[in-house]
């Protein structure tokens, strides 16, 4: 058996799978849940939980003890300040806890555009925050600038319609989170990768565009891709008082002016590049349906 290896946000979308490489490839896997029985119903009885808040720093303790590694994955917003409170305030606390406890790894999942020259948004400001404080907590770290997720694609598909928010011009590097997990796992088996900020692209580019209507012709070829305006979805959020919406709409007009920045090439070469194709990833959604 491996180390142990807590998993901050395991039951996530993009932390669910880094929790079932980690166990594949040996560790043993804690997860840290708020809830613990609704965690074990998302992920089952091959896990260790503990319940806990990343708010209350007191109750990070007893599931950081004893751990070689921590991995973070938290999801702040909807609101500007909720960014504050739960990315970097919980990134904060975790970091505190691991340092104090002698963990030797932490890693962390930021994101492709994250740069000072960004921080006007606050998710952007949130992460760069919350970079700083794993920095500083004196733990080895390895950073992870990912890029744009295949998992986002289902999101956007209501009924018989899909939505892409605003021009999105920029080609992205379409990752999927299988592929990411595995460099997380590698990244905690390689004292190399500790200390690092490592940007995270998939094989190939697309605009959101293209990639949406990749993944419905092969996954939902009754559901007719449409484009809306960013201001259309800001104002619904607006008059309907929904944070969420908002947050989207906000959302997209950063991606809409921020593309993908850094050089992936360091991240391949360390931990192995990611070879999973759009075109792949959505044969194997079509084949899980």
């Amino acid at each position: 058996m491996k180390e142990t290896i807590l998993v901050v946000g395991a039951t996530g979308m993009l932390g669910m799978p880094v929790a079932r490489q980690l166990q594949k490839d040996g560790y043993h896997v804690r997860v840290l849940a708020r809830n613990p029985d609704s965690a074990k119903t998302k992920l089952g009885d091959s896990f260790e939980y503990f319940k806990g808040d990343v708010e209350d720093p007191a109750s990070l303790e007893d599931a950081v003890d004893g751990c070689y590694g921590v991995h973070i994955n938290l999801r702040g917003g909807p609101k500007a300040e909720d960014f504050y409170r739960i990315e970097y305030g919980g990134t904060a606390n975790i970091a505190k806890v691991a340092a104090s406890k002698g963990v030797r790894r932490l890693t962390y999942l930021s994101g492709a555009a994250t740069f000072e020259e960004n921080a006007w948004f606050p998710m952007v400001k949130a992460k760069l925050q919350s970079e700083k404080a794993i920095r500083d907590s004196g733990v080895p770290y390895t950073i992870f600038c990912a890029t744009h997720f295949m998992e986002s694609l289902p999101l956007a598909v209501k009924g018989k319609r899909a939505m892409v928010i605003g021009k999105q011009p920029h080609r992205l590097h379409w990752l999927a989170s299988s592929d990411y997990a595995k460099m997380v796992s590698k990244a905690f088996q390689l004292s190399e990768a500790g200390n690092k900020r490592l940007f995270i692209y998939g094989p190939e580019t697309y605009t959101m565009l293209e990639a949406m209507n990749t993944y419905c012709k092969i996954v939902h070829p009754e559901v007719k891709v449409t484009s809306v305006p960013i201001w259309l979805l800001s104002l619904i959020g607006k008059v309907s008082f929904n944070p969420e919406i908002q947050l989207i709409a906000d959302l997209m007009g950063f991606f809409e002016k921020a593309g993908e920045g850094g050089d992936p090439s360091e991240a391949n070469a360390l931990l192995g590049a990611p070879t999973t194709t759009l075109e792949q990833w959505c044969a194997k959604q079509r084949g899980g349906a």
